[in-house]
């Protein structure tokens, strides 16, 4: 012992274990020995004091040394700050036999220990005990105080806090957390108060969080001016703020009416979803309305009315955003669809009426005329004006989608219901045309007629053009003289340059369809003077007109003068076929055949060729050169076989054999030729007369048997390229195309015959529906060059144009889209597509110069989808030059004006993310991002763009804003 007490614990501890069995079991010091014996192992941190110690209590549990030991050791751990060791021997005290002055002692290390390892509940307990000792009493009310302050009971805190707080005993955060207390129990001015003498000579985290005390009670005082620059003195907990002390900044701003100011710190509030975010989104909206922001006030009025914070706040944010929408547009859904859930959501608000005209105006601001009418029809608004007018309108845009059928029923509804004289004939008009598309002419006429009739009809603008459209529809009704009398009158009365002069173009086809040849003639040439359109076939036309009018010569002349002024004209084999015709009959027999050379070398795919060489043919027989015209017979049947050239050349040919006697010549060539039968050749004629009656008579079902049947018997027959293309052209007609295709095949197997043409067309518009690019443009490659119209050279080359940009093959797409471009008299559509095909390839090849012009383009003259692509691009390309406010600008004006095109929307909604966020606003960049992914998840490579920008975006303010949260990708 006496070691021991000299802290002698090495030699102390090996004689009490040398020693401790010398005593027997019941002795007193046997049990010292092993608790001494343990205690040294504890002073000496040996790894078996524990053992020792336990062992002690198990071997002695009667012992006298017990209770105290547990004191002595918890005690020896507290000394050393060890508080969890100190508390696992304090817990096992029998405080009972404890003295009073004992008993403090104990409570106060053991409420501290508790306190040291954060067990506040019980160390309060503890400490509570002692908050009247004479010795403890003071330490006691500190612990316990600042204990009730960390657990927000500021009462507690406040009233123990307060009774040492000029103990200078204490640190010097006593007075702090009293100025804090009294922020917290809302006695502002008193927190103010003692805030204010410490600011000075505090520095570091606590001169921060007292210029947060100060401003914010500022800020409850509503004395917002000078609770700025302490607000702003803050620096937050580990030097970052949260949303509502940006909140707190942003409103005190805007109670001064510096809006610009207040929201550089709103727009810093992200990811908030509570009563503070609602209140901050809903003043963040004001401010930027107050700054001519609408868009971005539209995101901030959206989001405060998704929140059920403030009922009152939620309505009047819905209201303005409902308002919003109307005038600016939505990126996020239609506006109508934005203004029906506010009307179900609050019926009985006094903005009801306002809020229906915003509606049924919204529909047609956004070309929903569809929406528009179903809207009116469940209100039970059919006898309103704008119920024809809608009708009327979404007549027009139906039309205009080709889709005919349901126009007139639009039309239809107009005019049945309306007493607006404007839109009942305006729909008149409308259905004729319909019809007159659908080429029911006789049912467009009547209307037609009667529109014309009509005295409330001259108001419209139709009427302009009611003379060039009655003239069209007796043409196709080839009622030459009533269809000429309106060409002619349109003429003299009509103010459409273009029109004009394709009413002098068919003013000439009447008369020359009537024989009035001479009459046609200056109907022609005033094309020619136009030198507008179609000058090529005016002047094939003048040529026809002196040859049926005798005068052969000028016929010639005119032939030769079309040949050398239109060298790319499609007209040119014909010309020069023409030429050879007249030149035969003028017994020129040397330039006739040089002319019919011309089309059997130069335009190898024209059907005109087995025909000229027909007719050299013939040349040859008629003056005696059998021979020769035998050559040009076969020629014409090996090349040609099936078609009725072929046929002819063979009927031509046998009569020269005959006559020199050769028959058995004749035999063999027959014999030879794989679409003669002559055995069968009566079985055949009639079996293929019998299927091309149903055929022309329109028997489609009839016709497909009849000529499966004859094509089974004889599949090579003379009649089978006909036969094949009646049956595929049956086919397609029952909307059986895929039916089609084998018996087009068998004809664009063969030579170039008279249903190549029709026949390759078909079969590529197959192929184009199933979108199978690499057959369509093999086929669409053969149509432009074997194609003798010029609406099949133009699908050919628009469609290639499309298919070689679908394959990727972007130089060759560009190559065809600036070829179309060059042809005249070109639909908008085919425009707007050779315009986007330009674009689109520039942007893919990298040529961002080229493709911005080529998109520019497409956004003036395009409509519809391919518009809401310029507009996106547009906006793609100010971003990319930094231009961020217009390309915002860009980005408003596609929600607003093009925003059933929904993919593009939201992918203008990522750009103006983007834009917001280098203009240091990312409230509006995060909103929009978490916006287009939970509003565009039908686009999926939308919403992944959109969460990768949101994450980097919410990465950089994290680093500012403890209340981001960064969600996982």
């Amino acid at each position: 012992m006496q070691l021991y007490s000299n802290r002698d614990y090495v030699a102390s501890q090996v004689i009490f274990k040398k020693i401790k069995n010398t005593f027997d079991g019941a002795s007193e010091l046997k049990a010292r020995s092993y608790y001494y014996e343990a205690f040294c192992a504890i002073r000496l941190k040996q790894k078996d004091a524990d053992e020792l110690m336990n062992a002690f209590f198990e071997k002695f549990p009667t012992s006298t040394k017990r209770n105290s030991a547990f004191l002595e050791v918890g005690d020896y751990y507290f000394k050393n700050r060890s508080y969890a060791y100190a508390l696992k021997w304090f817990n096992k005290v029998n405080e009972s036999h404890l003295t009073l002055y004992s008993q403090e002692e104990f409570s106060f290390k053991k409420a501290y220990a508790l306190f040291a390892v954060g067990s506040f509940a019980n160390s309060r307990k503890y400490f509570s005990q002692l908050l009247n000792s004479e010795k403890y009493g003071a330490q006691a009310k500190y612990y316990y105080g600042y204990m009730a302050y960390q657990d927000d009971d500021y009462t507690e805190a406040d009233k123990y806090l307060n009774q040492i707080a000029d103990d200078k005993s204490f640190n010097d955060d006593i007075p702090y957390y009293m100025a804090n207390i009294k922020f917290k129990t809302g006695k502002f001015q008193e927190a103010i108060d003692a805030a204010s003498p410490l600011l000075e000579k505090s520095n570091g985290i606590q001169k921060s969080e007292l210029s947060k005390i100060i401003g914010e009670s500022y800020f409850n005082l509503n004395d917002f001016e000078k609770a700025v620059p302490f607000l702003l003195g803050y620096e937050g907990k580990k030097g970052k703020w949260n949303n509502t002390d940006y909140y707190l900044l942003g409103y005190a701003y805007y109670q001064q009416k510096d809006y610009e100011e207040a929201l550089i710190w709103f727009t810093k509030i992200i990811d908030g979803n509570n009563a503070v975010s609602q209140n901050a989104y809903y003043h963040l909206a004001e401010c930027y309305l107050k700054s001519e922001k609408k868009q971005e006030a539209l995101n901030a009025f959206r989001n405060a009315k998704q929140m059920d914070f403030n009922a009152e706040i939620k309505k009047d944010a819905w209201l303005n955003y409902a308002k919003l929408s109307y005038e600016i547009g939505n990126p996020y859904k239609s506006v109508a669809e934005v203004i029906q859930e506010y009307l179900a959501a609050y019926p009985e608000d006094l903005d009801q009426t306002e809020i229906k005209e915003y509606l049924v105006s919204a529909y047609l601001k956004a070309n929903d005329y569809q929406g528009a009418l179903e809207y009116l029809k469940n209100a039970n608004a059919k006898d309103n004006d704008t119920y024809h007018k809608v009708a009327f309108l979404y007549g027009v845009q139906l039309f205009k989608q080709q889709e005919y059928k349901n126009a007139i029923e639009n039309f239809n509804l107009s005019i049945e219901t309306s007493t607006n004289t404007v839109y009942h004939v305006r729909s008149l008009f409308w259905k004729a045309e319909s019809l007159y598309r659908l080429k029911n002419y006789e049912e467009a006429l009547s209307i037609f007629q009667a529109f014309n009739s009509m005295a409330e009809a001259k108001e419209s603008q139709e009427y302009e053009i009611i003379l060039y459209h009655l003239a069209y529809t007796f043409f196709q009704l080839k009622d030459y003289n009533q269809a000429g009398g309106h060409f002619n009158e349109y003429i003299e009365l009509g103010n459409d340059q273009n029109l004009i002069n394709d009413s002098y173009l068919r003013l000439g086809d009447c008369f020359f369809a009537l024989s009035s040849y001479f009459k046609a003639i200056p109907a022609y040439k005033k094309v020619i003077e136009n030198n507008e359109t179609d000058v090529d076939y005016a002047q094939l036309q003048i040529a026809f007109c002196y040859g049926y009018m005798g005068e052969t010569e000028k016929k010639v002349s005119t032939l030769l003068e079309f040949t050398e002024l239109n060298l790319k004209s499609t007209l040119r084999d014909d010309a020069f076929y023409e030429l050879g015709n007249s030149y035969v009959k003028l017994n020129k027999v040397d330039e006739a055949m040089d002319a019919y050379n011309e089309v059997v070398t130069n335009y190898r795919m024209s059907s005109l060729v087995s025909k000229s060489l027909l007719k050299q043919g013939l040349v040859y027989f008629n003056a005696d050169q059998n021979d020769a015209a035998l050559n040009k017979y076969k020629t014409v049947v090996n090349s040609y076989p099936g078609t009725e050239e072929a046929k002819e050349a063979i009927a031509n040919a046998k009569q020269i054999y005959v006559q020199q006697g050769r028959v058995d010549e004749y035999e063999r060539f027959i014999q030879n030729l794989d679409f003669v039968n002559v055995t069968d050749e009566e079985i055949e004629g009639a079996m293929f007369s019998s299927a091309e009656q149903f055929y022309l008579t329109n028997n489609l079902d009839k016709s497909i048997e009849s000529l499966k049947k004859y094509l089974e018997r004889f599949p090579l027959g003379a009649n089978a390229l006909s036969a094949n293309f009646f049956l595929a052209d049956a086919y397609k007609r029952s909307d059986q195309l895929e039916k089609a295709i084998p018996y087009y095949q068998f004809i664009l197997d063969k030579d170039k015959n008279q249903f190549t043409e029709r026949s390759l067309v078909n079969v590529a518009y197959f192929y184009l529906d199933q979108e199978n690019w690499e057959q369509a443009v093999l086929l669409l490659s053969r149509l432009e060059k074997e194609a003798e119209t010029d609406q099949n050279i133009i699908f050919a080359q628009s469609n290639l144009m499309k298919g070689n940009y679908a394959l990727k093959n972007f130089e060759v797409a560009v190559q065809y889209a600036e070829m179309v471009m060059k042809h005249p008299k070109l639909e908008p559509k085919i425009i707007s597509d050779a315009q986007i095909i330009i674009a689109r390839s520039a942007f893919e090849t990298g040529d961002f110069l080229k493709a911005q012009d080529a998109f520019k383009v497409v956004e003036e003259t395009a409509t519809g989808e391919l518009k809401a692509e310029a507009v996106y691009y547009d906006a793609f390309f100010k971003n990319e030059e930094g231009n961020y406010k217009l390309s915002n600008v860009s980005v408003q004006k596609l929600a607003s004006e093009l925003s059933p095109y929904r993919y593009w929307v939201g992918k203008g909604l990522v750009i103006m993310a983007k834009n917001f966020y280098e203009l240091e606003d990312a409230y509006q960049a995060t909103y929009i991002l978490e916006s287009v992914i939970q509003k565009f998840s039908d686009f999926e490579d939308l919403v992944q763009e959109a969460r990768t920008e949101l994450n980097r975006i919410k990465t950089l303010e994290s680093k500012t804003n403890s209340s981001v949260i960064i969600e996982k990708e």
